[in-house]
């Protein structure tokens, strides 16, 4: 009986990695949509998505069960543009992408050692200002002995950098899943609840931290340097944009910092609002993000996939995520009766709000009702 438990474990474990091949490769699909050079609309919205799921995955590998907030992701980020900027016309893309992320490594795995022996703000202080260090550093370097501010990048078809940016949000997605089960993602846990018991017991804190940091460095590099291709034009401001910093961040604690599936769900969420409300209310998108932020840290201090994960109840489950549907069909009413009277704005922004604000009131009202359970 024991070993047949212990078969049907192993088989279990290896469910979800064969599912998230199964769903990329039906992803690869879209490509047929389109042409190559002038792509449909999702493929690229699925590049944006794809960009800023590699982007928060990889912040929350290391951030999320460390707890050392990290906001350094714009520097490596801005490292794999520029190295699009320069090699573009030589390498290709998929060559493009591994130098990027090779660069990146060796620098995080440099300031790493430097600086992962600090604690809390400090080390957030640090990340943050590395990029405002490589941003003036490069402009100061490209003004003074190439008399350049910004640079054009070689274009490559839509179709070859959302495939490869699928292959890298595999490679990503796999690693977040096997780590969280291995030794070192305990190592790293451990390290978030207590970092002094993890090293009593032995593990190498220093090195642990290192790795993390600089592995999941070496993936945001890479996907920059594929998201600098679809650019025509970069400079240091454009390339090391703190934005790229904090985007991630809000996207992890939105989905639910240290979970699989939190990253994933906050990524595709955010871009679509970012993509929709930059084009028809760019005075209007980032003071409907702050809302929806501070929203989600007061009532969902565990992110949507925490909150679901804290009921118990299976039934509540199903009804907050029905109830949740039901508030997004009444977003997109909301949409048509808006583009009947003459109102035009993105088809998903309301759904997607509705959504989220039904999904909030629910789960506090189920919380609530579980609180009285108790009492």
């Amino acid at each position: 009986m024991n070993r047949s438990n212990g078969g049907g474990s192993r088989i279990g474990q290896y469910i979800i990695p064969i599912i998230i091949i199964a769903v990329l490769f039906g992803l690869s699909f879209l490509t047929r949509t389109g042409t190559s050079m002038r792509p449909s609309y999702i493929v690229v919205l699925f590049v944006s998505i794809l960009n800023y799921i590699v982007l928060a995955v990889s912040w929350n590998i290391f951030s999320g069960p460390s707890g050392y907030i990290a906001l350094s992701t714009a520097a490596f980020f801005g490292l794999g543009i520029y190295v699009s900027a320069l090699f573009g016309e030589s390498l290709p893309l998929p060559v493009l992408m591994i130098l990027a992320g090779a660069i990146s490594f060796v620098i995080a795995a440099i300031i790493g050692v430097i600086t992962l022996r600090l604690r809390g703000v400090y080390f957030t202080i640090f990340t943050f200002g590395l990029v405002l260090l490589l941003q003036y550093l490069i402009l100061w370097y490209e003004v003074k002995f190439n008399n350049l501010r910004g640079r054009t990048v070689a274009s490559v078809p839509y179709n070859t950098v959302f495939l490869s940016l699928l292959v890298l949000v595999g490679i990503v997605l796999l690693a977040a899943y096997f780590v969280r089960k291995s030794r070192f993602g305990m190592a790293l846990s451990g390290i978030g609840e207590c970092e002094d018991a993890a090293a009593h017991v032995g593990v190498n804190t220093t090195m642990v931290k290192v790795i993390a940091f600089a592995a999941t460095s070496f993936a945001i590099g890479a996907a920059g340097a594929a998201k600098a291709t679809t650019m025509i034009y970069i400079d240091p401001p454009i390339a090391f944009n703190v934005m790229m910093s904090f985007m991630p961040v809000l996207m992890v604690i939105f989905g639910g910092a240290g979970t699989f599936l939190g990253p994933i769900i906050g990524a595709i969420a955010f871009t679509i609002l970012q993509e929709q409300l930059t084009t028809k209310w760019p005075k209007w998108y980032m003071i409907i993000f702050g809302t929806v932020m501070i929203i989600s840290i007061v009532f969902l201090p565990k992110g949507l996939v925490g909150t679901i994960g804290e009921m118990k109840s299976m039934q509540k489950k199903i009804a907050l995520l029905g109830i949740t549907a039901g508030f997004m069909l009444i977003g997109f009413g909301f949409t048509q009766i808006l583009e009947a009277a003459g109102v035009s704005i993105g088809g998903l922004v309301f759904p997607l709000l509705f959504g989220i604000a039904g999904f909030v009131i629910f789960a506090n009202v189920f919380k609530r009702h579980k609180g009285k359970e108790a009492a």
